[in-house]
């Protein structure tokens, strides 16, 4: 149709066309050389004309100023029937005779009826933003489900397109119809370039304009390297928000209107979305690739990247079919080079955080052998990574830790995901460098609660996070087993003495040898338990644990030997005082035991408040 359009034009204005020729009624040929088609040309002339005459822009101040759609759509669908109707009928002639000079006329009426609808085109898409705003276009449409053309109802009757009038359900809907009815005819007509040329420029305005207010800009590399961290985080985290709209509502919605408005030919539709998106889907994928390439590196900032990176992940199906043409392939590459420069910074930041612990120095004892700020910054940092789905993908082919003695005994789940191994090296060499620092107590026994009390912290911060999935209830099982291992060595050091300070049986004994138990038994608790006041155990479970275990070993026996001289040693004035605890004073006073200084008392009264009910009454009996 092209050709046709480029045979068929008479340079005239329509003024001097009008002139020139008769109205068809009085346009007649002899009638022997009247061919079928020139009847059909002559009667589609007859009723062509003057519909298109009416609406020519340069005819009439009213034509000039009138929108056709606007004023009466039912004209306006009347309209596009003897458009369609013209064309045709020229297809027709100009195969049987292309020298009919029935043929300029019709082409001239054509050019009058294009240049109609290329500013009513212009006019429903400049003046119908609101309404063809992508959000609204993306709620209301699905591109899988593109209406069937109303071109179809062209050569229907004026009844059928009241009915089709009456569908419409909402005015996003018809300008849509309405830009859809205009482009179909244009294209089969041969004049799909203007028709295209006035959508790009529009739409493409409105795809950058969304882009500019989403807060998206295009930085140089320097300038993003010369960035302040908080600068930089907050164009990120504004990214983050942006990308979640261009995707879902500005770049779908605009898919959705260019391929239901250029339903009618592939290659239109691929041409404009491809113009129309290009350039802001480029500099919106563009945007991590450039962060990932040049800001300054830094373990504790990978949280972003994998932010930047789980936000192109999720939505990459959409990507790649949003961007499915191969014209706009190159935007589905950027977000690919963005996801590979992302993941290659990710992996980076883990290289230097497992750095940063190997030369790590903890030698800093902490009071009461609690849990380390070390540990609970690297537990905190690796929780967090785990709740990073996309840290599989990323380390997925990176090759296991070097150490076959973490494989072997630390980890010995095998084959194990990479980022199972990388967080349990992570976890290893913090263990490794908890047990350095548990050399620096001068008391052994507080070098065994330390152990235990960040283990325990390391396997709570795992039970209570993604880790849990990532390594494993056998790894878990192992570490708890290691927290009761160093446990039964705290008992065993710093209670023992106390423990065998109690007769084990009761035998007969005089009234001395008691009295010499009692006094070792007071003399050794005493000195423990002030001892053990400034220690801490965090976690309550592990702490009334070791509570009932200490109170299962000393209280039994002590019970009864209690009961069994206690009598005896109030019998003799000699003995007043030797009997200074009773069974339920050691208990109170184990259940005051592991908060740290100044919690501890050996006072009766008030004493359980700081332990279950449950573990008091057990430390009691």
């Amino acid at each position: 149709m092209n050709n046709m359009k480029t045979c068929f034009s008479p340079k005239r204005s329509s003024s001097s066309f009008i002139a020139h020729y008769p109205s068809p009624s009085r346009f007649t040929l002899p009638t022997p050389s009247r061919s079928f088609s020139d009847s059909v040309m002559m009667q589609t002339l007859e009723v062509a004309e003057p519909m298109i005459v009416k609406w020519d822009p340069e005819a009439s101040t009213y034509a000039k100023v009138t929108s056709l759609f606007y004023e009466n759509r039912v004209e306006a669908f009347e309209f596009i029937k003897l458009v369609n109707k013209l064309h045709k009928a020229m297809h027709t002639l100009a195969a049987e005779n292309s020298n009919s000079e029935l043929l300029i006329r019709a082409q001239q009426l054509m050019q009058i009826a294009m240049k109609r609808l290329e500013k009513e085109f212009y006019q429903i898409l400049s003046m119908n933003r609101a309404q063809l705003d992508p959000e609204s276009v993306s709620i209301r449409s699905s591109r899988t489900s593109t209406r069937s053309s109303l071109s179809d109802f062209a050569d229907e009757s004026d009844e059928d397109v009241g009915q089709l009038l009456g569908a419409v359900e909402d005015d996003a809907e018809g300008v849509m119809k309405d830009l859809k009815l205009i482009a179909d005819c244009m294209i089969s007509s041969g004049y799909g370039k203007e028709c295209v040329k006035i959508y790009k420029i529009i739409r493409k305005s409105i795809v950058d304009e969304g882009i500019y207010k989403l807060g998206v800009e295009k930085m140089k590399p320097n300038r993003v390297h010369k960035l302040d961290w908080d600068v930089l985080d907050l164009k990120i985290r504004n990214w983050l928000e942006a990308v979640k709209i261009a995707v879902k509502t500005l770049f779908n919605g605009e898919r959705i209107l260019c391929d239901h408005v250029f339903s009618s030919s592939d290659t239109i539709r691929e041409s404009c979305y491809a113009v129309i998106t290009k350039e802001g889907a480029s500099i919106l994928f563009g945007f991590p690739e450039n962060v990932a390439k040049n800001s300054k590196k830094s373990h504790e900032r990978i949280f972003r990247t994998l932010d930047m990176y789980t936000a192109i992940a999720d939505r990459w199906p959409e990507i790649v079919s949003i961007f499915s043409f191969p014209s706009t392939s190159i935007v589905v590459n950027q977000a690919l080079n963005s996801l590979t420069k992302l993941s290659d910074s990710v992996r980076q930041d883990l290289t230097e955080f497992e750095s940063f612990l190997a030369k790590k120095s903890v030698k800093t004892i902490v009071p009461g052998a609690g849990v380390h700020k070390h540990t609970i910054d690297t537990m905190n940092y690796l929780s967090l990574l785990g709740d990073y789905g996309v840290l599989s993908d990323i380390l997925y082919d990176t090759p296991p830790p070097e150490n076959s003695f973490m494989s072997e005994s630390f980890f010995d789940s095998s084959p194990a995901p990479a980022v199972s191994l990388k967080l349990a090296w992570f976890i290893f060499i913090l263990i490794c460098k908890l047990d350095d620092t548990a050399k620096h107590y001068k008391d052994v026994s507080q070098a065994y609660l330390f152990l235990a009390n960040n283990i325990q912290h390391i396997v709570s911060k795992v039970r209570s996070s993604n880790l849990r999935y990532l390594l494993g209830d056998d790894w878990i099982n192992k570490r708890e087993q290691e927290v009761k291992k160093f446990a039964v060595s705290y008992e065993r050091v710093a209670w023992s003495h106390v423990v065998d300070a109690v007769p084990k049986t009761v035998t007969e004994m005089t009234r001395e040898q008691a009295r010499d138990h009692f006094k070792n038994i007071n003399i050794r608790f005493d000195e423990t338990h002030r001892k053990q006041l400034p220690f801490v155990i965090p976690n309550s479970k592990l702490r009334d644990e070791i509570k009932l275990s200490i109170a299962g070993k000393l209280l039994p026996a002590y019970r009864e030997f209690y009961n069994a001289y206690r009598v005896e040693m109030a019998k003799d004035r000699r003995f007043a005082g030797v009997v200074k605890y009773t069974p339920e004073d050691l208990g109170n006073a184990l259940s005051d035991l592991f908060f740290g200084s100044g919690r501890g008392s050996m006072s009766t009264s008030g004493s359980g408040s700081s332990i279950s009910s449950e573990s008091r009454t057990s430390l009691s009996r």
